[in-house]
């Protein structure tokens, strides 16, 4: 049965990473397309990451111009492939705010014929970014990106990190504040999520299991290394990345 994952949630919590590893993740055991729905951030972009994701036979879909220099991106008509064509695992990476959540609206109604075990609407939390710094900041935005995708939001992700600086207390207080999130909210936490070392730890403090939800290891791929990033460019067949096998 095909499973769809939508992340959605604030500019800079790490969709996008988190999207390549629920992609990669799938891919070691089934068919795999993911879809850079993100027509807000031009910074970090899952098209710089082409030629990774086709080594795993992942089918990557991007907005039209995605990378390009042009900052006018436009939906390709291939994002219907997620609920056209026979995948195991379809990843979807949309924009950190409302108006890049509209973009989701559009297929609304493809959403709707879905199962609901086959859907997860993830909002990403990094408590370290302004725009969800307060228990307030993060129950607004949430409410404001179901509006605009007008997909309910099944749960959430605590992804609290900064980069290289991470430590075992980045998750500490993202758990208090998501917590109250969804005491307030009774919108579930899902996944908690983390490089292995700093996720150990916080796991081995046996916080209440229901704030924590599932652990999520994940790898760092979208690293901001200015070699490697401009030799991915090379790299990048527009506006659609690998193929359908």
């Amino acid at each position: 049965m095909k499973k769809i994952y939508v992340l959605i949630g604030n500019y800079g919590s790490g969709k996008t990473e988190l999207a390549l590893n629920f992609a990669f993740k799938a891919a070691e055991t089934g068919r795999t397309e993911l879809i850079d729905l993100d027509m807000v951030n031009t910074y970090f972009r899952l098209t710089e990451r082409g030629k990774m994701t086709k080594m795993k036979e992942i089918r990557l879909i991007s907005p039209n111009y995605a990378c390009s220099g042009i900052e006018s991106l436009s939906v390709p008509a291939e994002v219907h492939s997620a609920f056209d064509m026979d995948w195991d695992t379809v990843v979807f990476d949309v924009g950190g705010d409302a108006v890049g959540a509209t973009a989701l609206g559009r297929y609304h109604q493809d959403f709707m014929e879905l199962e609901p075990e086959q859907l997860e609407v993830l909002n990403v939390v990094n408590i370290r970014r302004p725009l969800a710094g307060t228990v307030e900041k993060i129950i607004r935005l949430q409410e404001e990106m179901q509006v605009h995708s007008r997909l309910k939001i099944s749960g959430m992700i605590n992804n609290t990190n900064l980069a290289e600086m991470t430590s075992p207390e980045e998750l500490r207080d993202g758990y208090e504040i998501i917590k109250e999130v969804s005491e307030k909210t009774g919108v579930p936490v899902l996944y908690t999520s983390g490089k292995k070392e700093m996720l150990d730890i916080f796991l081995a403090e046996n916080h209440d299991p229901k704030y924590v939800g599932e652990p999520l290891y994940i790898d760092t791929y979208m690293k901001r290394d200015w070699a490697s990033w401009i030799d991915s460019l090379k790299d990048i067949q527009h506006p659609m990345q690998g193929g359908a096998h």
